[in-house]
């Protein structure tokens, strides 16, 4: 199968450090690319893939101090792709919206993973005007705020069996990873560690969005002899970072749309104690691969019994459920449906018609 992936511009492909979307997008082009297919990458220059790459920009915009609009080069990635649209048999787009209007005046096969949170208000109008628009979801939970959309399917996320190893004896530390926003509550992670006497062994980028937040709220709590900032780290540290930590704490405030550190965890063997919010639910088995609660207090309880979860089976959950070919499988299905002519996949339902 002729396939394009599309990728956001501001991370590259894979991301150098942080990056979620992109991270997964590489994943799911390389496994493609050894299941036989022919696969087209569009993505910054300075991707890394065994795709056919075709850049959307130079290099990644995130930290491009040249950048200062990135809309405008993700504007210019779409019109690129359409230039090449007739190449391939379906079109895999990962940029949210950005695409819409365009491709739902075409008669090209299309699909769009949406990868954020869709419980903002100003969606419910765009998503009503493009109602037909093929979507995936990477968590029933993220579909509530638009259940009536076009579902094709849901897809979790996977990775390769072989990117994480497994770690049969932690060093006793709690880690926190991901993004040092009020939405991700460090600052919770920080008090669950000190309420249990543990060592934590935070790795975070800082958005500038998220500057404030960092500077008032987070930085007088890392004076904490027990905290350990390591500032953001890359794909090479995240090995020894996760599979060394007797937990993961993940004590978020909003609806999570999957949280793909809960299965980079999983991978190295390290069982997770999440807040049971958004997708949360759906990727952490309570007991197995980690443990579910509500509260700090309920958290400080969790790490005293971490160890009874084991991190072999933690490891073998991710095998099971989580794997790169398994999620490549699940979106060959949706490619394939979208090409099979008078073929409609049996989750849509009309909710609502352009006005």
């Amino acid at each position: 199968m002729r396939v394009a992936q599309i990728a956001p511009l501001y991370e590259s492909v894979p991301p150098k450090s942080y990056g979620g979307t992109e991270r997964i997008v590489s994943y799911l082009t390389e496994e493609l690319v050894g299941q036989g297919h022919e696969v087209t990458l569009f993505a910054s220059g300075d991707s890394v893939t065994s795709a056919r790459l075709i850049p959307g920009c130079a290099s990644a915009l995130r930290l491009n101090r040249a950048c200062s609009d990135a809309i405008a080069h993700h504007v210019r990635l779409v019109d690129i792709v359409f230039e090449h649209a007739n190449e391939f048999d379906v079109l895999h787009f990962h940029i949210d919206y950005l695409h819409l209007p365009l491709m739902a005046r075409q008669n090209i096969p299309y699909v769009t993973t949406l990868h954020g949170r869709l419980d903002l208000p100003d969606l419910v109008p765009l998503y009503q005007r493009f109602c037909e628009s093929p979507l995936v979801s990477i968590s029933y939970a993220q579909r509530a705020p638009l259940h009536w959309a076009n579902w094709q399917a849901n897809v979790h996320h996977g990775l390769p069996e072989d990117l994480y190893s497994y770690h049969a004896k932690p060093e006793g530390y709690l880690a926190f990873l991901g993004r040092m926003s009020p939405e991700k509550r460090a600052d919770r992670a920080i008090e669950i560690a000190r309420r249990s006497c543990r060592r934590i062994r935070i790795a975070a980028k800082v958005d500038k969005a998220d500057e404030a937040y960092f500077h008032q709220v987070i930085k007088p709590l890392l004076t904490d002899p027990l905290c350990e900032y390591l500032g953001e780290i890359g794909d090479d540290e995240k090995d020894d970072f996760l599979g060394n930590a007797s937990a993961l704490l993940f004590p978020i405030d909003w609806p999570e749309p999957f949280g793909l550190v809960l299965i980079e965890a999983m991978a190295c063997g390290t069982p997770v104690i999440a807040y049971s919010q958004g997708s949360v639910p759906e990727v952490v088995e309570d007991g197995v691969s980690g443990i579910l609660v509500h509260s700090i207090d309920e958290a400080v309880r969790a790490v005293e019994t971490i160890e009874m979860v084991s991190r072999w089976e933690c490891r073998q959950a991710f095998l099971e459920r989580f794997s790169a070919q398994r999620m490549a499988n699940d979106y060959l299905k949706v490619y394939e449906s979208l090409v099979s002519e008078g073929t409609m996949a049996p989750e849509y339902r009309f909710g609502f018609t352009k006005s």
